[in-house]
């Protein structure tokens, strides 16, 4: 695999780890490849229990990681799987967790130190009667990697690459090494196999920042309105991007996403003359018919709104801003990560546009790298059925 490196001189933070996830994700394929008989042995009795049902959470980014990942897991595990946000299982733990089914509790967290994600972990814990912990994150002294060590007979962490803990506000690297950590995990049998897969990764890593100066240029462009589309395991990924966008421009850009389908539904009408819409476009043939009927229907709209698109090579039809060819192939699932480089791309040069600084944009000093003021409350044992 081609790994571009990254010079570090006087560089802002997110400008560095933006740039440096090709290289990460090399890196997280070897840590994965050198742990596989490790993973193994925790992950494949688990497989094998009946009923068991895997549920993937995290906070914020975090969560959208297993929006993304949950149907490919799945599919990979065969297992029954559910993607479900700390902050919803910390207030309503009861409508989620089911107590009689063994559970595999999948948590992302870059440091590990979120208050939703360590009471998830401990109610998980009270309300299932079989449940066992699977940690992915970045930050080797966060309290959930300690929790790990204090309940190892069920527990395993990953502690990812150092350059996988982001220093800047925003994640990015811990965003996509957490990604492309869980879909190999889910496939871990076949690891050895996905040199091929993960350097292709790398290059459409490399191709998406090779176009940086045109993401400079449109965000240039007076947009107050951002729509990112995606289908079916991309559309968590256009919901990372959309909130990539606007915690990086401190929401002065107001951001949404939706499928390519759902958007015909209704959240269409939020479109106006100063919106930009990002395609996301599926490698599936069957799939991208749908998403180009859409796109064509909206290049046709009197108002002329602008949009750029990402993975399939230019349809006449379209003038988009910018068309980036990722030459996807749909046998392959990790197709997936690279694209969220789109909305990391479009949220620095946007919030150097509007003149804050993307290592901390947040003026109000509102959204924190960790959040803040969150007081969890013991969960009443009445309310346990």
């Amino acid at each position: 695999m081609t790994i571009k490196t990254v010079n570090k001189t006087n560089r802002l933070y997110t400008d560095i780890e933006i740039s440096g996830q090709p290289e990460l994700w090399g890196s997280v394929f070897q840590l994965l490849v050198g742990d596989k008989e490790k993973i193994s042995n925790f992950l494949n009795p688990l497989i094998q229990l009946k009923n068991l049902q895997i549920v993937l959470t995290g906070a914020g980014s975090s969560a959208f990681i297993g929006e993304a990942a949950q149907g490919f897991v799945q599919r990979n595990t065969g297992c029954n799987t559910k993607a479900i946000a700390t902050t919803d299982l910390v207030t309503h733990p009861d409508l989620y967790f089911q107590p009689g089914l063994p559970t595999l509790l999948i948590s992302f967290a870059r440091s590990g130190n979120s208050p939703e994600s360590l009471e998830t972990v401990k109610l998980a814990d009270y309300f299932c009667k079989e449940v066992y912990h699977l940690i992915i994150t970045c930050n080797k002294d966060g309290e959930l990697l300690s929790y790990s060590t204090v309940n190892a007979d069920r527990s395993y962490a990953l502690l990812l690459p150092e350059a996988s803990n982001d220093k800047s506000l925003a994640m990015t690297g811990s965003f996509t090494s957490m990604l492309l950590s869980v879909l190999l995990i889910s496939d871990i049998k076949n690891i050895k196999n996905k040199d091929t897969e993960v350097g292709r990764i790398v290059e459409q890593g490399n191709l998406i920042l090779n176009n940086a100066k045109a993401f400079k240029k449109i965000a240039t462009i007076d947009f107050e309105r951002v729509i990112f589309l995606g289908s079916g395991p991309m559309l968590g990924i256009a919901r990372e991007c959309h909130l990539k966008l606007q915690e990086l421009t401190d929401g002065q850009v107001i951001c949404k996403h939706d499928s390519f389908l759902g958007f015909r539904h209704g959240p269409r009408a939020v479109t106006n003359e100063k919106t930009l819409l990002v395609y996301l476009f599926s490698p599936i043939d069957h799939v991208y018919q749908y998403e180009l009927d859409l796109a064509k229907s909206l290049a046709v709209d009197s108002r002329n709104i602008k949009f750029l698109s990402v993975g399939r090579s230019k349809d006449k039809a379209l003038k988009s801003l910018l068309n980036i060819d990722l030459k996807l192939n749909s046998s392959q699932e990790l197709n997936i990560v690279p694209s969220a480089l789109v909305g990391q791309l479009l949220g620095f040069y946007k919030s150097l546009e509007l003149g804050l600084n993307p290592d901390n944009p947040s003026v109000s000093g509102a959204i924190n790298r960790v959040v803040q003021g969150v007081t969890i409350y013991e969960y009443p044992k009445e309310l346990k059925k």
